[in-house]
């Protein structure tokens, strides 16, 4: 018996484990909604409105000097352009600064005001930084690990239609990390993933349509159509 319970927890630790690595390699930017191929940014005109205090245009200028589009790169100006507009409480700057405070890219690094900005941008609803403060919990940097809290935040993520989020969730369903076990929930989410193009989350979904009655996969279903990205949902 203690064979299978080690056997069980070694699964479920490696498949976590392999979970917060791709948690690693997938974290979304502060500004991961943007095109991937954007047309010519005019800095001059950002440049302008940054500087009469327009928030976003504070942040689309701290993220043009952080990526070194169209400006010279320097995180030292990327972080003043952050803070300007996280002093106005934009959610995308709390992300952003946050960003570079865990890193110490124009700042010192502090995981505890990373952690502290990223709350911040999650409380007010901003889905990649619900998903970012799930991974700390997840991961446990600048926190106490806890996968009850990843859960809570990567389920906030999920329903606001954070794709990684909802592979995630989808993930700890499956196994039962942070949530009970519910492998229709499961399905419901993975697809929801796989539906914005997540490779991972379709493969995974395939393989667990397989294991489930015809009856569960119809739930899943049902779940998937009553499904709908509330963005007014509360923090």
């Amino acid at each position: 018996m203690r064979r299978w319970v080690f056997i069980i927890t070694f699964a479920v630790g490696c498949a976590l484990a392999a979970l917060i690595s791709f948690r690693f390699l997938s974290r979304p930017a502060a500004d991961a909604s943007a095109a991937v191929n954007p047309p010519p940014i005019d800095v001059a005109s950002v440049r302008s409105k940054a500087e009469s205090g327009d928030a976003k245009a504070e942040v689309q200028l701290a993220q043009l000097y952080a990526k070194g589009e169209g400006v010279t790169n320097s995180y030292v100006e990327a972080a003043k352009w952050f803070q300007r507009a996280a002093d106005q409480t934009n959610s995308d700057a709390l992300l952003g600064l946050g960003e570079l405070y865990e890193a110490g890219q124009g700042v010192p690094k502090d995981l505890d005001q990373a952690v502290k900005l990223y709350r911040q941008a999650a409380e007010q609803g901003n889905a990649n930084g619900q998903y970012t403060l799930a991974f700390m919990y997840e991961s446990g940097r600048g926190l106490r690990q806890s996968h009850v809290e990843a859960a809570k935040w990567f389920q906030r993520a999920a329903e606001r239609g954070q794709a990684l989020a909802q592979y995630d969730l989808g993930q700890r369903y499956n196994l039962g990390v942070g949530v009970p076990v519910d492998r229709v929930e499961a399905l419901k989410w993975l697809t929801l993933a796989a539906g914005q193009g997540q490779a991972d989350a379709a493969d995974r979904r395939d393989k667990l349509k397989t294991e489930l009655t015809r009856d569960q996969v119809a739930e899943a279903q049902r779940r998937i159509a009553a499904f709908s990205v509330n963005k007014s949902l509360p923090p």
